[in-house]
């Protein structure tokens, strides 16, 4: 299943995100975002995925989707059969947009929230028709990362969510569908705890957010970009694996090791902490250089994973194999119709030689 018009409601970090892997999928999006500077961010994180789709797509691109900003919601998304919002996380925001987007959008058009932490079945309490909401849930730079935790609401149609996994699935995305509903999800409930614990270790002066960081970086986050967590450990334990792991490590659980479920108080003493420790470790890039940066690394990484298992790839890299081909399909489509076009429009050989007589 296909998109053949998408609008986007909100266009920030991760609308634009949407917007851009839209559109580079050959797909024309509808956007609006009443912030005055939105067309600017928007055209500068296009950008930047261009920049980033000229390295992966070495089989070649489809035809770019054209950009329109509306004036209004209602404009957007009509006529779309795909709509996703990216609106600020607060609820009455969500609740008004989405009456908004309801009121106006095709009466079967797929209708996906981007929320970081907000139930489905909660934003969905005022709607007419809930059955076609749900969650869909990316990680930032969307047009980069494939992975879309998608988490129906009480009310979503079974035929809904399947739709929905056929339709992120056709512009590249690794789709998780949750089927039980808590907030945050997965990812975020993952994250959530190690930002915690990050933030004491912080606090408490045990290291400084560039030492932090490079724990991460240098150690357990290259073996989590390529197995996870629990894949990761089996191998820690041994021949015997899991089990083995489990029985070794499965006590620890009970040492007061870390502060998960205390917060550090968040005032303006730690907020100045980080943000000076921040600055002095990356204030020498401007952000729209460090988002070039990740997503060069970002390739790299998934490059090298689609190397693995003799050329079908391993995780994220056996993803990226089937989309850099969809994409060069695509790519070929555009130069066949292309072609065909500028044949039409060529005077026959006959008719160019009367022509010449005449």
């Amino acid at each position: 299943m296909t998109i053949s018009k998408a609008a986007c409601i909100g266009g920030g970090v991760i609308g634009g995100g949407w917007i851009a892997r839209l559109a580079l999928n050959g797909i024309d999006v509808s956007v609006y975002d009443p912030h005055p500077e939105a067309s600017r961010k928007v055209d500068e994180v296009m950008a930047n995925a261009r920049r980033a789709y000229a390295r992966m797509a070495v089989k070649g691109l489809p035809k770019e989707g054209k950009v329109r900003f509306a004036g209004s919601i209602a404009e957007a998304v009509k006529g779309a059969d795909f709509i996703q919002e990216s609106v600020p996380e607060r609820l009455d925001v969500k609740l008004k947009t989405l009456a908004e987007i309801e009121a106006a959008a095709p009466a079967d058009a797929l209708i996906g929230s981007s929320t970081s932490g907000f139930k489905a079945t909660d934003m969905a309490r005022d709607m007419a028709h809930p059955e076609r909401f749900l969650v869909a849930h990316p990680f930032n730079p969307v047009y980069l990362l494939p992975i879309n935790e998608i988490v129906p609401g009480e009310k979503t149609s079974k035929a809904f969510v399947e739709r929905a996994r056929a339709v992120y699935t056709s512009i590249g995305m690794k789709c998780v569908v949750i089927n039980k509903e808590i907030d945050a999800f997965v990812g975020n409930r993952l994250l959530e705890a190690a930002w915690r614990e990050a933030l004491w270790l912080i606090k408490d002066g045990i290291c400084t957010v560039e030492e932090l960081d490079d724990i991460m970086r240098y150690g357990f986050g290259l073996r989590w970009a390529q197995m996870g967590m629990f894949q990761t450990y089996r191998i820690a334990g041994g021949e015997a694996g899991m089990r083995h792991f489990m029985a070794q490590f499965g006590p620890a659980l009970a040492w007061p090791w870390t502060k998960l479920m205390d917060v550090p108080e968040f005032n303006d003493e730690l907020v100045d902490m980080v943000a000076t420790q921040s600055d002095a470790q990356s204030g020498q890039w401007s952000i729209r250089e460090l988002e070039r940066i990740r997503d060069e690394n970002l390739i790299g990484i998934m490059e090298a994973l689609a190397k693995a298992e003799k050329g079908k790839g391993w995780g994220a890299g056996e993803l990226h194999n089937a989309y850099v081909k969809r994409l060069g399909k695509a790519a070929s489509k555009k130069v066949s119709k292309a072609a065909e076009k500028a044949k039409a429009g060529k005077p026959k050989k006959a008719e160019s030689a009367k022509a010449k007589k005449k």
